[in-house]
């Protein structure tokens, strides 16, 4: 497949509220019950470190990072994001996003990627895995899902080999 991965645009922000609204509706992947605007997502995203896989001139995939903390000492640390268009998935492109995120962050200097995901999305532990996250942490009933489920999360982390070793 002839994918490429890019700086995400404003322009892509059509394409990539409907994949994250598709991920929505998956209720597996995010508590998040609508898409927010593009200013309030923009807002809540880092400037730098936001991605699309772009197939055929169309959107397929995105990842970007968010803060964690507005304390300068968690600077380094961010909240990752990934959707992947469910007709793609499967096909890598959840793996090339990551890996060009993890290493545009290290270029920014993030020191660690961390991602709460809920424990019963398997596929996205395993592409975190995969790209060397572990999992440090367990949250139980964190939060109700769109069913008012409570749902229990896992903390997975990556720690960058070249940033602040």
């Amino acid at each position: 497949m002839d994918m490429i991965i890019r700086a995400m645009l404003p322009r892509d922000w059509d394409e990539v509220a409907v994949i994250y609204q598709k991920g929505i509706d998956t209720k597996i992947a995010t508590f998040q019950k609508e898409i927010p605007t593009y200013e309030a997502w923009d807002s809540s995203h880092t400037k730098n470190c936001r991605l699309v896989a772009e197939y055929e001139g169309t959107v397929i995939g995105w990842a970007a990072l968010s803060p964690i903390s507005s304390r300068c000492v968690y600077a380094g640390v961010a909240e990752v994001s990934i959707y992947i268009k469910a007709d793609f998935r499967g096909m890598k492109v959840g793996e090339k996003l990551l890996q060009e995120l993890i290493e545009e962050s290290e270029a920014e200097g993030f020191w660690t990627l961390q991602s709460g995901i809920f424990e019963i999305n398997k596929a996205s532990q395993a592409l975190h895995k995969k790209m060397g996250f572990r999992m440090v942490g367990y949250r139980e009933r964190i939060a109700q899902d769109h069913n008012g489920v409570w749902q229990n999360t896992v903390l997975m982390e990556r720690r960058s080999r070249v940033v602040g070793v």
